[in-house]
């Protein structure tokens, strides 16, 4: 059961997923164009990118859904990682709410990390990620919000490898 998505999304989600393998093939838009027919979510789609999709859902949280087996994995990946990692670069790491097959329930981020910010901290950030025994992959600037508190924090860390 989830606290964020009704028995007929979750349906939806598991319908998608029995048939993402069909479309493994096409471009990334075809892919999730389709997923965002078969998934037929009520939330605004706000993007996606090879492996996932994302909508808001207008609650302060964002889903993502995976287009592929891979996105399947990286969001496993964001849950082991959010809750193995510890306390001190957790918090440089998007709040996950909620994970089921195939989905994952995020903190909605919407502050851009300002280029003099990014470019100073960055490097920093990700020696704590390698120090802490984290491959910290795709770190760019598409994939990295600021916090209230005004961290850097890592939206989609899918793609991260845990040693």
């Amino acid at each position: 059961m989830s606290d964020f998505l009704s028995k007929k999304e979750i349906k939806s989600i598991k319908l998608w997923l029995s048939k993402m393998h069909h479309y493994k093939n096409r471009s990334k838009s075809k892919r999730a164009n389709k997923a965002k027919k078969i998934l037929n979510l009520k939330y605004k789609k706000l993007g996606n990118g090879r492996q996932r999709i994302a909508y808001d859902l207008n609650n302060g949280y964002v889903l993502k859904v995976a287009l592929t087996r891979s996105g399947i994995q990286n969001n496993k990946t964001e849950f082991k990682i959010y809750k193995h990692c510890r306390a001190g670069l957790r918090k440089h790491l998007c709040l996950v709410k909620e994970v089921g097959h195939g989905w994952i329930i995020m903190k909605k981020m919407n502050i851009e990390v300002p280029n003099k910010i990014y470019n100073k901290k960055l490097p920093k950030l990700k020696n704590k990620f390698l120090d802490a025994g984290i491959k910290p992959r795709d770190m760019g600037n598409g994939n990295v919000r600021l916090s209230k508190e005004g961290k850097i924090t890592v939206v989609d860390y899918g793609n991260f490898i845990m040693y």
